[in-house]
Protein backbone atom coordinates (compact mmCIF):
# COMPACT_ATOMS: atom_id res chain seq x y z
CA UNK A 1 0.00 0.00 0.00
CA UNK A 2 3.11 2.59 0.87
CA UNK A 3 4.34 1.90 -2.08
CA UNK A 4 1.10 2.43 -4.47
CA UNK A 5 0.78 5.84 -2.58
CA UNK A 6 4.34 7.09 -3.04
CA UNK A 7 4.02 5.81 -6.63
CA UNK A 8 1.12 8.27 -7.07
CA UNK A 9 3.00 10.93 -5.23
CA UNK A 10 6.16 10.89 -6.77
CA UNK A 11 7.25 12.16 -9.85
CA UNK A 12 10.74 9.94 -11.77
CA UNK A 13 9.93 12.99 -14.68
CA UNK A 14 10.95 16.83 -14.47
CA UNK A 15 11.89 19.02 -17.01
CA UNK A 16 15.44 19.77 -16.19
CA UNK A 17 16.52 21.94 -19.14
CA UNK A 18 13.50 23.72 -20.43
CA UNK A 19 15.61 24.93 -23.77
CA UNK A 20 15.96 21.35 -24.28
CA UNK A 21 12.43 20.31 -23.89
CA UNK A 22 11.57 22.84 -26.04
CA UNK A 23 13.96 21.73 -28.96
CA UNK A 24 12.51 18.44 -28.41
CA UNK A 25 8.95 19.89 -29.21
CA UNK A 26 9.93 21.30 -32.11
CA UNK A 27 11.93 18.56 -33.78
CA UNK A 28 8.90 16.06 -32.57
CA UNK A 29 6.51 18.16 -34.35
CA UNK A 30 8.18 19.49 -37.55
CA UNK A 31 7.55 16.41 -39.48
CA UNK A 32 3.91 16.62 -38.42
CA UNK A 33 3.79 19.95 -39.59
CA UNK A 34 5.38 19.64 -42.98
CA UNK A 35 3.19 16.20 -43.58
CA UNK A 36 0.16 17.67 -42.29
CA UNK A 37 0.72 21.15 -44.92
CA UNK A 38 1.66 18.60 -47.91
CA UNK A 39 -1.68 16.79 -47.45
CA UNK A 40 -3.60 19.89 -49.05
CA UNK A 41 -0.58 20.69 -51.53
CA UNK A 42 -0.23 17.21 -52.56
CA UNK A 43 -3.59 15.79 -51.77
CA UNK A 44 -3.23 13.39 -55.04
CA UNK A 45 -0.55 11.90 -54.02
CA UNK A 46 -1.42 11.46 -50.79
CA UNK A 47 -4.85 9.79 -51.81
CA UNK A 48 -3.00 7.19 -54.09
CA UNK A 49 -0.72 6.26 -50.99
CA UNK A 50 -3.70 4.81 -49.38
CA UNK A 51 -5.16 1.38 -50.21
CA UNK A 52 -8.00 1.22 -52.79
CA UNK A 53 -10.19 -0.28 -50.67
CA UNK A 54 -10.72 2.81 -48.43
CA UNK A 55 -13.73 4.79 -49.39
CA UNK A 56 -13.31 8.84 -49.49
CA UNK A 57 -9.76 8.48 -49.86
CA UNK A 58 -9.28 12.20 -50.03
CA UNK A 59 -11.41 12.93 -47.32
CA UNK A 60 -9.56 10.81 -44.96
CA UNK A 61 -6.30 12.58 -46.13
CA UNK A 62 -7.76 16.19 -45.30
CA UNK A 63 -9.03 15.35 -42.45
CA UNK A 64 -5.63 13.56 -41.29
CA UNK A 65 -4.16 16.86 -42.25
CA UNK A 66 -5.52 18.73 -39.87
CA UNK A 67 -5.34 16.25 -37.17
CA UNK A 68 -1.47 16.40 -37.63
CA UNK A 69 -1.29 19.94 -37.59
CA UNK A 70 -3.88 20.61 -34.52
CA UNK A 71 -2.04 17.75 -32.97
CA UNK A 72 1.52 19.35 -33.54
CA UNK A 73 0.30 22.62 -32.82
CA UNK A 74 -0.86 21.88 -29.54
CA UNK A 75 2.56 19.97 -28.42
CA UNK A 76 4.54 22.60 -29.92
CA UNK A 77 3.04 25.63 -28.27
CA UNK A 78 2.57 23.68 -25.11
CA UNK A 79 -1.10 24.28 -24.87
CA UNK A 80 -2.92 21.07 -24.08
CA UNK A 81 0.11 19.05 -25.42
CA UNK A 82 -1.33 15.41 -23.78
CA UNK A 83 -4.28 16.34 -26.04
CA UNK A 84 -2.09 16.60 -29.06
CA UNK A 85 -0.08 13.76 -28.01
CA UNK A 86 -3.33 11.65 -28.72
CA UNK A 87 -4.18 13.60 -31.95
CA UNK A 88 -1.12 12.17 -33.14
CA UNK A 89 -0.90 9.09 -31.75
CA UNK A 90 -4.48 8.69 -33.64
CA UNK A 91 -3.01 9.79 -36.76
CA UNK A 92 -0.19 7.72 -36.41
CA UNK A 93 -1.96 4.03 -36.18
CA UNK A 94 -3.96 3.97 -38.98
CA UNK A 95 -1.40 5.82 -41.22
CA UNK A 96 1.21 3.16 -39.88
CA UNK A 97 -0.59 0.22 -40.61
CA UNK A 98 -2.84 1.15 -43.70
CA UNK A 99 0.11 2.63 -45.78
CA UNK A 100 3.16 1.46 -44.46
CA UNK A 101 2.65 -1.74 -43.19
CA UNK A 102 0.58 -2.69 -46.18
CA UNK A 103 3.14 -1.87 -48.55
CA UNK A 104 6.18 -3.43 -46.09
CA UNK A 105 3.88 -6.70 -47.02
CA UNK A 106 3.15 -6.28 -50.56
CA UNK A 107 5.83 -4.55 -52.49
CA UNK A 108 7.33 -6.89 -55.02
CA UNK A 109 11.08 -4.32 -54.65
CA UNK A 110 12.78 -6.03 -51.91
CA UNK A 111 14.28 -2.02 -51.85
CA UNK A 112 10.62 -0.62 -51.56
CA UNK A 113 9.73 -3.29 -48.83
CA UNK A 114 13.70 -1.98 -46.97
CA UNK A 115 12.19 1.39 -47.13
CA UNK A 116 8.36 0.70 -46.04
CA UNK A 117 9.84 -1.61 -42.86
CA UNK A 118 11.61 1.60 -41.68
CA UNK A 119 8.81 3.99 -42.16
CA UNK A 120 6.74 1.35 -40.27
CA UNK A 121 9.20 1.09 -37.76
CA UNK A 122 9.34 4.75 -38.07
CA UNK A 123 5.78 5.23 -37.41
CA UNK A 124 5.96 2.88 -34.78
CA UNK A 125 8.82 4.57 -32.59
CA UNK A 126 6.48 8.12 -33.35
CA UNK A 127 3.51 6.53 -32.26
CA UNK A 128 5.66 5.51 -28.53
CA UNK A 129 6.88 9.36 -28.48
CA UNK A 130 3.12 10.63 -28.89
CA UNK A 131 2.21 8.15 -26.12
CA UNK A 132 4.80 9.06 -23.65
CA UNK A 133 3.51 12.68 -24.39
CA UNK A 134 0.29 11.20 -23.50
CA UNK A 135 1.10 10.64 -20.40
CA UNK A 136 4.14 13.16 -19.59
CA UNK A 137 2.90 16.30 -20.87
CA UNK A 138 5.44 18.47 -22.23
CA UNK A 139 4.98 21.14 -19.31
CA UNK A 140 8.08 22.27 -17.09
CA UNK A 141 8.07 20.62 -13.45
CA UNK A 142 5.48 22.00 -11.18
CA UNK A 143 3.18 23.02 -13.77
CA UNK A 144 0.11 20.30 -14.72
CA UNK A 145 0.35 19.17 -18.68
Amino acid sequence: MARTATARTRSDVAVLHPAIATTGRVMFTLIFFLSGITHFTNLGEYVALMPAAIPFRPFWVMISGVVELLGAGLVVSNTYPRLGGWLIAIFLVPVTITVHGVAMMTAADPQIRAMQTSFFLKGIAMTGAALLITQLGVRPAGRPA
